[in-house]
């Protein structure tokens, strides 16, 4: 399945998307999981599967105002410099353990919607990402269980201004302006997506392509990331991990190449789909 969550006539919601339109679980089993990140408590993704078997869908695609996959996460975890071809054009050298920082829910937007650059900074660059959604809550989980802790994957935009990222060792200035991140369009569940399976990950700036790469390149793979983030934090339904970039972030173009306002971001994940963005100013 494919989940989003929007608002539909000014009212928040979440849905299963199809071919032929959008099926709304808001109206069908709101009632019983108010919300996306409900649903996933509950463990009732077959609950929402059966509730559309067969169903005419209530709108189309177009109808909505897309929020983020998961609006009210607990956490936000974001994977930095985890594709070699970024840690060397980074100029950094291959941690022992991944580079983690945090993001909040209110940095980010859905698919569709403007990522805003910051009235402080012109340094605002892209990163196109793969969101990993948890399903079921774990602490210390094995690379071996991890997969089990997996409801899906998403796009993801980790949108980042640079030079507030650099004000010292923390990233968090840089990675959490209000909406300037991206999250989207929409989850597509993992039994869609088996374990280990190879992703694609591309971005496009104005229909251009400037990052391509697999999870094959990943430093961490999944596994890796549930294992060591499990074991300093419970993993809940909803939390979200952003896995990294690959190489060809604007930064370290010559010159550099910023996302500016008018401009179109695109995130496209061969599995999943495509995130797309527009940018303006704050």
């Amino acid at each position: 399945m494919k989940l989003a969550s929007y608002l539909l006539s000014g009212s928040a919601g979440y849905g299963v998307v199809t071919d032929r339109g959008v099926v709304d679980l808001t109206r069908r089993i709101g009632s019983k999981y108010p919300d996306l990140r409900a649903l996933l408590v509950a463990g009732a993704l077959a609950e929402a599967a059966h509730a559309v078997t067969g169903a005419v869908p209530d709108c189309q695609l177009s109808d909505l105002t897309l929020l983020p996959v998961i609006p009210n996460p607990d956490k936000i975890i974001c994977v930095g410099l985890n594709y070699a071809d970024h840690v060397k054009e980074a100029g950094r050298d291959q941690t022992e353990n991944p580079t983690l920082f945090l993001r909040l829910a209110d940095s980010q937007v859905g698919a569709n919607q403007a990522m805003v650059r910051p009235r402080e900074s012109t340094h605002f660059d892209y990163e196109a990402e793969i969101a990993v959604i948890i399903g079921k809550a774990g602490r210390r989980i094995s690379e071996q269980e991890s997969w089990n802790h997996v409801a899906g994957y998403s796009c993801y935009n980790d949108g980042s201004v640079r030079d507030w990222q650099r004000h010292t060792s923390q990233f968090t200035p840089g990675k959490n302006f209000t909406a300037t991140g991206a999250f989207g369009p929409w989850m597509v569940t993992a039994d869609e997506i088996p374990a280990n399976t190879l992703m694609t990950l591309t971005g496009r700036l104005n229909g251009k392509e400037v990052q391509r790469s697999t999870t094959a390149q990943m430093i961490f793979k999944i596994p890796e990331l549930i294992r060591y983030i499990s074991a300093f934090t419970q993993l809940l339904p909803g939390d979200v991990i952003v896995t990294g970039t690959p190489g060809g972030v604007g930064a370290k173009r010559t010159p550099p190449l910023w996302m500016k306002p008018g401009d179109t971001v695109e995130i496209e994940i061969d599995k999943v789909g495509v995130l797309k963005n527009t940018i303006a100013d704050d």
